[in-house]
């Protein structure tokens, strides 16, 4: 018995007419894409979970592509639970994401919550031309309410150009390497995020590093990019402090 294996396709490209087309909204089993209303020129996707999971043994991924000239903004309907299944096996959610020169993607899902006793891998691999934009958020919650986490073991890679910006991996909850949990890396917090904007400009004019709020900070990459990383108690007070920094870097 193995679990469930699915794959949701995106591809954004310029429609000629100065918006953006999508030729491919492609997904099954337990996730489905869904086009939304567009905002002017920017394509708007709706990432949904048709069945519960990544549960253990479950390999999902998500592969977005946008060409040149096209703006493409993804969210998702709700949270993305983790939890334990029949398997022991460890779960995979891999993420995809290619932006071509001149293309612009904002990738702002809904957080992903660790279970107790689940067991998931998420990879998310980011890989811009010179002249994308990107604006990708990351946000993870140890356990639901009142709950203890699973193990999450996050892995973001960001590559402009060809040259690796950012690749950092970060392993949490039962079994992970110690320390975790300690004043270095969470600090007892249960939510963590990121928030990674990429621009042309940047490579010019970098963003400074700063401390933002009580337990974030914001610092410019080798290249035209920029990483806020943050801790919370929760996970509505992680997402405002990443709203707060997108809203002053937008």
């Amino acid at each position: 018995m193995s679990g469930v294996h699915a794959t949701a396709r995106i591809r954004a490209c310029a429609d000629g007419r100065g918006g953006t087309a999508l030729p491919v909204l492609d997904s099954d089993g337990p996730l489905a894409v869904r086009r939304t209303r567009a905002a002017g020129d920017e394509a708007r996707v709706m990432l949904v979970g048709a069945m519960s999971g990544p549960l253990g043994g479950d390999r999902f991924g998500v592969e977005a592509e946008v060409g040149g000239g096209a703006r493409l903004h993804v969210g998702s309907a709700a949270a993305t639970i983790a939890l334990p299944g029949q398997l022991k096996d460890e779960a995979h959610y891999a993420v995809r994401l290619t932006v071509a020169d001149g293309g612009e993607l904002r990738w702002l899902p809904e957080p992903l919550i660790s279970a107790q006793g689940s067991e998931l891998y998420v990879t998310t691999h980011a890989d811009l031309a010179p002249g994308a934009r990107l604006v990708l958020r990351e946000e993870q919650v140890l356990g639901r309410a009142g709950e203890e986490p699973g193990r999450l073991t996050s892995r973001l890679v960001l590559r402009v150009g060809g040259r690796t910006m950012l690749d950092q991996e970060l392993a949490c909850g039962p079994g992970a390497p110690g320390g975790w949990d300690g004043p270095a890396v969470l600090g007892g917090h249960r939510a963590f995020g990121q928030l990674v904007v990429v621009r042309p400009e940047f490579a010019e004019r970098p963003v400074a590093a700063r401390i933002v709020g009580e337990h974030a900070a914001l610092l410019p990459l080798a290249g035209p990019a920029a990483l806020l990383s943050a801790v919370a108690p929760d996970g509505l007070r992680l997402r405002r402090v990443l709203d707060e920094a997108l809203a002053d870097l937008d």
